[in-house]
């Protein structure tokens, strides 16, 4: 993956294999876990990232096992990668704490990611994904990166969710499953 910085962009990437089941993973604000599934948005469903009350589900192709996932904290739009993506969504995200976790399904593993760089406050989401079909056709894989993810996440007020890139069947099913 290349993504082109300004000079004045400040980043950071965590990078990891991600176990998921029921093609689920959490993006928690500290201190809250999600109980349960999120309708999207009723007039911009973007499908496969769900945000409420400070916590996203996000939605993978693979059934159950390990996705690669990548989490990019900057402190101002890196700006979308759609030629390594076939599949690109935004939605908004506060934070009350200014500390996010990812979880992994019913809070087995959790992965810290790095300092949200404006504390508590609104953020926008980047969700990124390629080959969501091909790991929902695998269904399981427990020894071969299928599908794999890029988060993005930066200061930004809230402003409507938004596809910017979609191409896979698995993100028409989300969107249309809202």
């Amino acid at each position: 993956m290349i993504v082109v910085f300004s000079p004045m962009t400040t980043a950071e990437t965590v990078s990891f294999d991600l176990h998921v089941s029921y093609r689920q993973a959490y993006l928690i604000d500290y201190g809250r876990i999600v109980t349960e599934f999120p309708d999207d948005h009723p007039e911009y469903p973007v499908g496969i990232i769900r945000v409420k009350d400070n916590n996203a589900l996000l939605v993978t192709g693979l059934h159950t096992g390990i996705v690669g996932f990548t989490v990019m904290v900057a402190d101002h739009d890196p700006g979308a990668d759609t030629d390594g993506y076939e599949d690109v969504v935004e939605i908004s995200f506060r934070s009350e704490i200014g500390c996010l976790w990812l979880c992994e399904w019913a809070g087995e593993r959790v992965h810290d990611l790095p300092e949200l760089p404006s504390g508590p406050g609104w953020y926008r989401l980047r969700y990124h994904a390629v080959n969501m079909d091909e790991g929902a056709e695998v269904n399981t894989s427990l020894d071969v990166v299928v599908d794999r993810y890029l988060l993005q996440i930066w200061p930004q007020a809230a402003s409507t969710p938004s596809v910017v890139k979609g191409t896979s069947h698995q993100l028409a099913y989300w969107r249309s499953e809202g």
